[in-house]
């Protein structure tokens, strides 16, 4: 791991001696082999479990143990720069903390660190495990580009107890340089205007509201770890028969990600008749790449506002829905699934919602007019589906690696209802197969019945008719099971 000085002075009647030097780490837990910082342990061996507290900075740069004989202090040898921010807010707010740690020969190698119940601490959100949000917030983020920073942030005159202002204060001042270089920046300005008491209401409202969205996401670097190619197709199998030619195309497109660790420069359009598991094979993706997923309908969609929000000017101000997907995500890292690409194009408000998309998907980053700030997007990897081709602009065909999706032949469907609908409908009816049998001539029957439909969202329905019926003629009509033909399917299904 790389290791860089890091030379912090007070600005008080004295310059500190600073004892530490941080190192980058994107480990996304700690252990006694990669701990979150080291203690100097050269003239005593610490306990398992130590407890006691940061100093402030001003007065150094240790931890002050709270042993029987009394106080006894040890330097700060070392820290995860993602990390050091936080250590100097426990220490300024005098935060009693247990650590959980092991002696090795360079020191005192702390892994975790947990508040304890005594002691005075000065801060609201400093209750209810808002610590513990921070290490996994921290652990989930990435080191910082430029190694930590020096921040000061004025808590005075703060008024509004037991509010989420308090907690987005410690969470910027915690988060240091883990938030992006203009995240960060932006939301100091936001935070200013909210506790502002030169400004309207109405105005504080919207600046508090933007910023709990803002730091509800967790902004992660776009570093994407390879991805196995039989699991990969293993879930594709779970979700989707035959197609093999389908399958393997989406393992090539995704499969980049073990050569560059980052996403593919294209999305993936899957094009193809309705009910044919578009949107299965989206869903699989995003569990491939062990992505959260936001779905966004696009025959919802009739003015580009409700994409990019509205300004906060109006009364009625809301972000946009592209900004609450990333909210309600939580990360930055996602997958977007566009349904219905084909209607993009047909907004009926003031401008063209497919002209928003563009935006989004150049991953160049994405402003919303509410939030009034550009989102990074290279961590987005969109997924669109869609049911007709022509329907589509050419710049927004050009985003992405399109992919056909067939129907299902004959043979194929009378598989699917077979050896996937109809055992799934029975499981959770809680009929046994032998309970419910479907001849080949009743299969023959069921494919015939929708041979003008395309997709197997129709059999999924004939499935359940089928069951529902059998579970009916068993508890009514007290028979052990029930055998459909040819006959009795069509008689059934009318």
């Amino acid at each position: 791991m790389p290791v860089f000085d890091f030379n912090q002075e007070a600005e008080t009647e004295k310059t500190v001696k600073c004892t530490y030097t941080t190192f980058l780490s994107n480990e996304p837990e700690a252990t006694p082999e990669k701990p979150i910082l080291v203690l100097d342990n050269s003239k005593r061996q610490w306990e398992h479990h130590s407890c006691g507290v940061f100093t402030n900075p001003v007065r150094g740069t240790t931890f002050e143990f709270q042993v029987e004989e009394g106080t006894v202090c040890a330097d700060i040898l070392q820290i995860d720069a993602r990390f050091v921010s936080l250590l100097g807010w426990l220490g300024e707010n005098h935060i009693n903390v247990r650590l959980s740690g092991e002696n090795r020969e360079d020191g005192y190698a702390v892994y975790h660190i947990r508040e304890i119940a005594f002691g005075g601490g000065t801060k609201l959100s400093a209750e209810d495990g808002f610590l513990q949000f921070m290490m996994e917030r921290l652990f989930a983020s990435s080191a910082p580009a430029d190694g930590p920073e020096d921040e000061e942030c004025d808590e005075d005159g703060d008024e509004m107890k037991l509010t989420s202002i308090q907690s987005i204060t410690d969470f910027m001042t915690c988060a240091g340089r883990t938030l992006p270089d203009n995240i960060r920046l932006w939301a100091r300005r936001n935070l200013a205007v909210a506790r502002s008491h030169e400004v309207s209401p109405e105005e504080r409202r919207h600046a508090q509201r933007a910023l709990s969205m803002m730091m509800n996401i967790q902004w992660k670097s776009n570093y994407f770890e390879a991805i196995d190619p039989q699991e990969a197709r293993r879930i594709l199998d779970e979700e989707l028969y035959g197609m093999e030619r389908v399958k393997q195309r989406i393992i090539e497109t995704i499969i980049q990600i073990n050569r560059t660790h980052t996403l593919p420069a294209y999305g993936i359009l899957l094009i193809g008749p309705a009910g044919t598991g578009k949107s299965q094979i989206a869903y699989a993706v995003a569990r491939i790449l062990k992505l959260p997923w936001i779905t966004l309908d696009m025959s919802s969609i009739s003015d580009p506002e409700q994409l990019t929000g509205s300004s906060r000017i109006y009364a009625n101000a809301k972000p946009g829905i592209i900004m609450e997907a990333y909210s309600m995500a939580g990360s930055s890292n996602l997958v977007f699934i566009i349904n219905e690409l084909d209607k993009a194009a047909s907004g009926k408000g003031n401008g063209n919602p497919a002209d928003v998309l563009l935006t989004l998907l150049d991953n160049l980053g994405f402003t919303d007019n509410y939030m009034e700030c550009m989102i990074p997007t290279v961590g987005v990897y969109p997924i669109a589906t869609a049911n007709d081709r022509s329907q589509i602009s050419a710049p927004l065909m050009s985003r992405f690696a399109v992919i056909d999706i067939p129907d299902y032949t004959p043979e194929e469907k009378k598989i699917i209802f077979s050896k996937f609908s109809l055992p799934k409908v029975l499981k959770r009816m809680g009929l046994q197969e032998s309970e419910c049998i479907v001849t080949e001539d009743g299969l023959e029957a069921v494919v015939e019945h929708y041979a003008d439909t395309t997709g197997i969202r129709d059999l999924e329905q004939a499935a359940e008719h089928i069951a529902a019926n059998a579970l009916y003629r068993i508890e009514v009509e007290q028979v052990p099971s029930v055998s459909y033909d040819g006959e009795m399917v069509r008689d059934l299904l009318g």
